[in-house]
């Protein structure tokens, strides 16, 4: 490609010269887009050819590959209106009124509707010949007057209107939640930003700020937000799997490969780049773009075309499945919106659909037995003979008992449920956003609330992460604090002070505090902060220094990474040789010391029996005082012959050892305290650390993670791996289960270290429950763990871009005890649902059985269909926000989590519903068979077809949501505590509901008339009415005192009701749902190859029709080479359903047996 297209180029410079001189900038859109597409040496070519090298492209981007762009307003617009904004336009939200069309898609309203259209159009038809109405039998017209006869069609309307009540109301939620979690990504996004130059200055630019010309500053750990060429790089690494599938790290270079790509991660090195594409057209906006343009089309084919080849089905669409049959229940299940179910979601769904079942079985009875009772009681015992004009009536009936049997259904279906939890999560979503926690995917909030195990990092999370140096051991002499710099040896103090300031990234500085009196700030890594304080005090300035010696002079940088634990600078000297300045964690830099600066400041010999004295006298007493050790070493080379400064082992070894620093990183003050809570709420919590074992350890006993006596581990990741892998290395899960329950403090580990454990800990059988496992990162790699991990927490202040895209959580503080507030959160969520279950299934209960007892006794339910859907909207929509809304308490965080298994109703619970159920029910019947002469009224049973309603039913209707309200307030405790008033008033919501509730049956029963079948009732009948509500309290009280001991028959209710929710093949799932996340990200990286190679054959076609070349031999070479980078990386995490993943790829036949053998490995 590289040779084929330069007289294109120069032909299309040419004719772009014009029109860009007018606009001002030395190359176009295009140009740059086609410069980009280049890699390797090709781009280096290309680059020095056309433009003149990067200064070239810098120049003719206008800006200064040292100073940056000058900020001038109007230079930055014309940017903008020249190569766009960086930014790449979301996804359209649904319309309201598709939401609205969602919410009509359930099959219990379709019913209702329906049921109240034929009713509807019953009741405006009459009967031909009105005087055959006697002989029509049981039709007992004799009550029925005109204007009751014309009211039919009211009961239709009103069926009707509550329908809508009810999908407004859930699009609603729907809308206000889609709303909000918009409102969170751009949150998410505006956080992200970046050092640019500008001015000469480095400043902080949000992501979607940067221009084609900025000059950005890159270094480890950061998500690259636009195209860009190298200008100058230290020991540059990239992480380009995102885009090209490459596994390994791709080295960058300015004069080898400098071309680098939105998108990708920085795992090694620092560096500058001038950006060259931004927005839709950087890599990653090309390929959304066409992503984007390829998912519309998906959905019209999609209509079109039900079923489609597995294989094609997968290339394109980035979330549907990788099966080829089960394309449709595929397609359902991991339709976008329902990616945020959750376990107990999952539990919660299972409960309705047995309830819905149970309830249509009911129903269906209720229909049957009406309908029986009507036939017989009229053609068999009354023997009356079917008359034609008669039918009309019959089939009023009917559809009379149809529409009974349908209420039964609507109040027995818990529709609420879903919204419950919507309402309960978005609530809690808003809320955490005040402590600290900006959650980015819905569910992780509830599992928060079944934690069970915190893996959290020390540095900055357990500590303020404000590092400062304050012991040192320099010329054989350990001082406790820092020394005046008159007593150290003038020599040792220059070579401490040059190679603090010159082997540390040049972005760390110590600037002026904000206000008058405060500490000062530290910018950058804080380990380097600490040092360049300690050069501070010890009255020297680094920044003379860095000002003589720029970042471009320096030689070469080894820059930290997790594998060398130290950072390595070269510096040319005058004299020609060269100058190698070294730092890092002290045991690992002592190890490669030979030599050290004695009193004189001259270097002397350092013997191995010498290394081990300075381990026992001075690191391990600075390590014991919850120090983290830092040595300072150097070291000189000849200038001629050079040394190969690839050879990383001889070059990092026998160096002189100049200092040891101790640096102190406070622990937190509500730390402590917040690491108790966690344990007495059944929580535990492990450290795991960068640092050496004795630092880990003394911090770990200032925070309480271990209390001296007690039986626990803390070992370093050397004898983590000792004990966890056999003879050939491998990780056996019966060694982890040995290890993990009582380990405690895992120092020095690696990110890789921090993945086994979590796994380990999860994928565990050894305890009854499973692990549900938290984790907190801010490291580029703690990236695998936080993904592995239930809830990954990453940190919003100190957190690198890799670690935030990883987590389902941000702490924006940085701080543990948010973390103790996230569980408090999520534990809330399952009391509140807990609540609004108790609240709803008790209300279900009577409900039916009054609807069908009722209905089979006196051929008539005694609650109409239109109020039984008012008592629906009662307990189903206006409960869950009332129980829903319901705030944390303290209490929450003294008890053990749930866990995964236990059942939804715990036995308590079931003794609360099946108490009062008994309650009510007794009531109810009371009223209903002698409640006319208690209250010496007329009877309402047997009505007949269009009676007005009578005062009797109207009282039973009364009590029943009076007692509904009332059980409200007891519902609002699951645990069996005796005061159910505590806290209400911090409920506001819950308050206004309730009354709210009340005024509106006030107005119903006073004013409802004929729609809701209700007669105004007098002062005295309300009394009573109110009083038998008050009852509930009372009897709640009852409820209480019984032990649930007593009542060993409810446990297995409790239990029945776990076996219901999880049947077998549910377990599966679970085991399933553990790992969807991880599923996914593979099915979309493997995607996202697939698109990328589409896009490259495409790519490759076009240039190669411009060229004329053979296509043939670099498609099938470029595909083959791509293909088997995909396998690697798919292949590269050692899981089976991963394995069968890859092998889908290569063929579409198997991908239907991968994903069926997905499920069967259980945990990924």
């Amino acid at each position: 490609m590289g040779d084929m297209s330069n007289s294109d180029f120069y032909a299309k410079n040419q004719r772009n010269e014009g029109a860009n001189h007018a606009v001002g900038f030395g190359c176009s859109l295009m140009e740059l887009r086609s410069l980009m597409e280049l890699r390797g040496t090709e781009a280096v070519v290309k680059l020095q050819e056309d433009y003149g090298g990067v200064e070239g492209l810098c120049k003719r981007l206008k800006t200064s590959p040292t100073e940056g762009l000058t900020g001038d307003q109007g230079d930055l617009d014309k940017r903008k209106e020249e190569f766009g904004k960086n930014m790449i336009p979301p996804k359209k939200p649904k319309t309201f009124l598709q939401l609205v069309w969602e919410a009509l898609q359930d099959v219990t309203l379709i019913i209702l509707e329906v049921a109240a259209l034929i009713s509807l159009g019953l009741s405006f038809y009459h009967p031909p010949g009105e005087s055959s109405g006697a002989s029509c039998g049981s039709v007992q017209g004799g009550a029925e007057d005109e204007g009751e006869a014309d009211a039919g069609w009211i009961e239709g309307v009103a069926i009707l209107l509550s329908v809508v009540c009810v999908v407004l109301v859930t699009a609603f939620n729907d809308w206000s939640k889609e709303k909000q979690f918009r409102g969170l990504q751009s949150r998410i996004e505006q956080e992200q930003k970046f050092l640019v130059v500008r001015g000469s200055q480095v400043i902080q630019l949000p992501v979607s700020d940067i221009l084609v010309g900025d000059i950005a500053q890159i270094k480890y750990g950061d998500l690259l937000p636009a195209d860009g060429v190298l200008i100058q790089g230290n020991d540059l690494k990239i992480d380009e799997s995102s885009l090209t599938g490459e596994s390994d790290h791709v080295k960058k270079a300015a004069d080898k490969d400098p071309m680098l790509l939105s998108g990708t991660h920085v795992m090694e090195g620092s560096g500058r780049m001038v950006v060259t594409a931004v927005g839709v057209n950087s890599q990653t906006g090309i390929i959304f773009t066409l992503l984007g343009a390829g998912m519309e089309e998906e959905e019209k084919k999609e209509k079109k075309v039900k079923k489609q080849d597995g294989a094609a089905a997968m290339e394109m669409q980035p979330l549907k499945s990788a099966e080829g049959g089960e394309e449709e229940k595929e397609r359902k299940k991991v339709s976008i919106p329902k990616k945020e179910k959750s376990v107990l979601q999952g539990k919660l769904t299972k409960l309705a659909v047995q309830i819905g079942k149970a309830g249509l079985l009911m129903s269906s009875i209720t229909v049957i037995i009406l309908v029986l009772y009507f036939a017989i009681d009229s053609f068999v015992i009354q023997k009356r003979p079917w008359l034609p004009e008669c039918t009309p009536i019959y089939i009023q009936y009917f559809v009379k008992f149809f529409i009974i049997g349908v209420t039964v259904l609507v109040v027995a279906v818990p529709e609420g449920l879903p919204l419950a939890v919507t309402i309960s999560l978005a609530y809690s979503v808003k809320k955490m956003m005040k402590d600290n926690n900006l959650v980015r995917h819905l569910d992780a909030c509830e599992t928060m609330g079944n934690a069970t195990a915190i893996c959290s990092d020390k540095t900055g999370t357990l500590t303020t992460n404000r590092m400062t140096a304050v012991q040192c051991y320099i010329g054989d002499v350990h001082y406790k604090k820092i020394p005046e710099p008159g007593v150290l040896p003038p020599k040792s103090l220059d070579l401490l002070v040059n190679s603090i300031s010159i082997n540390s990234a040049y972005t760390t500085k110590i600037l002026p505090p904000d206000k008058e009196g405060g500490l000062p700030k530290q910018v950058g890594n804080k380990t380097e902060c600490s040092l360049l304080g300690l050069v501070l005090d010890l009255k020297r300035d680094y920044q003379p220094i860095r000002n003589q010696i720029p970042e471009e002079k320096l030689y070469k940088v080894y820059t930290f990474n997790s594998v060398r634990k130290s950072m390595s600078t070269v510096v040319k000297l005058p004299d020609g040789s060269f100058r190698m300045y070294s730092k890092g964690a002290s045991e690992i830099v002592l190890k490669k010391c030979n030599h050290i600066l004695s009193e004189v400041g001259e270097p002397r010999v350092f013997r191995p029996r010498d290394k081990d004295e300075m381990v026992k006298k001075v690191i391990e007493p600075m390590a014991s005082d919850g120090l983290r050790t830092i040595c300072v070493a150097y070291r000189d080379f000849p200038g001629d012959p050079e040394p190969d400064w690839d050879d990383e082992n001889n070059i990092l070894s026998d160096l002189t050892a100049i200092c040891v620093v101790g640096i102190e990183d406070p622990v937190r003050p509500e730390v402590p305290e917040a690491i108790q809570t966690c344990q007495h709420a059944g929580i535990t919590v492990r450290m795991v650390t960068g640092d050496n074992i004795n630092t880990a350890r003394a911090i770990a006993i200032k925070c309480g993670i271990i209390h001296p006596g007690e039986d626990f581990l803390c070992i370093d990741g050397k004898e983590f791996n000792r004990r966890i892998r056999n003879e050939k290395g491998e990780v056996e899960q019966e060694r982890i289960d040995k290890v993990w329950p009582k380990l405690r403090v895992l120092a020095r580990s690696s990110p890789t270290d921090k993945h086994t454990l979590v796994k380990g800990i999860i994928d565990s059988t050894m305890v009854e429950q499973r692990q549900v496992v938290a984790v907190t990162g801010d490291g580029t790699n703690d990236g695998p763990a936080l993904k592995k991990a239930d809830v990954g927490f990453a940190m919003g202040i100190a957190g690198t871009d890799v670690a935030k895209e990883a987590s389902d959580i941000i702490l924006t503080d940085d701080n543990f005890s948010s973390i103790v507030k996230a569980v408090m959160w999520g534990r809330n969520v399952y009391d509140s649902i807990s609540k609004f279950l108790q609240f709803q299934l008790t209300v279900n209960v009577v409900a039916v059985i009054v609807a069908f007892t009722g209905a089979c006794i006196t051929q008539d339910s005694p609650l109409k269909a239109v109020q039984m859907l008012w008592v629906n909207l009662i307990m189903d929509s206006l409960a869950s926000l009332a129980l829903a809304t319901e705030p944390p308490t303290e209490s929450l965080l003294k008890r053990k989590s749930y866990g995964r298994n236990k059942p939804l109703i715990s036995s308590t619970m079931t003794k609360n519903i099946l108490g009062h159920a008994v309650y009510q029910l007794i009531i109810i019947f009371l009223l209903l068979f002698v409640g006319e002469q208690i209250f010496d009224i007329d009877s309402g049973r047997n009505a007949p077809l269009h009676a007005p309603p009578s005062e009797h039913y109207t009282i039973i209707f009364n009590t029943f949501v009076m007692m509904q309200l009332f059980n409200e307030i007891n519902a609002r405790k699951i645990h069996g505590e005796r005061n159910v008033f505590e806290g209400i008033f911090k409920n506001p919501i819950f308050c206004s509901i309730v009354f709210g509730t009340f005024a509106v049956q006030v107005i119903i029963v006073q004013f409802g008339g004929k729609p809701f079948s209700c007669q105004p009732l007098d002062l005295e009948k309300w009394m009573w009415c109110v009083f038998l509500g008050l009852g509930e309290l009372v009897w709640g009280q009852v409820i209480a005192t019984i032990p649930n001991s007593k009542l060993r028959f409810l446990r297995r209710a409790g239990q029945l009701s776990q076996k219901d929710e999880l049947p077998e093949e549910d377990v599966n799932e679970e085991n399933e749902e553990i790992d969807h996340a991880e599923r996914e990200l593979r099915r979309g990286q493997i995607l996202w190859f697939r698109g990328l190679n589409r896009i490259q054959t495409q790519i490759e076609v076009v240039n190669t029709f411009k060229s004329g070349t053979s296509f043939q031999g670099a498609g099938a070479l470029r595909r083959q080479s791509s293909t088997t980078s995909q396998n690697q990386d798919v292949t590269n995490v050692s899981s089976p359903s991963h394995v069968s993943l890859s092998n889908a790829l290569s063929s579409p036949t198997s991908a239907a047996a991968a994903a069926a053998a997905a499920p069967s490995t259980g945990q990924c």
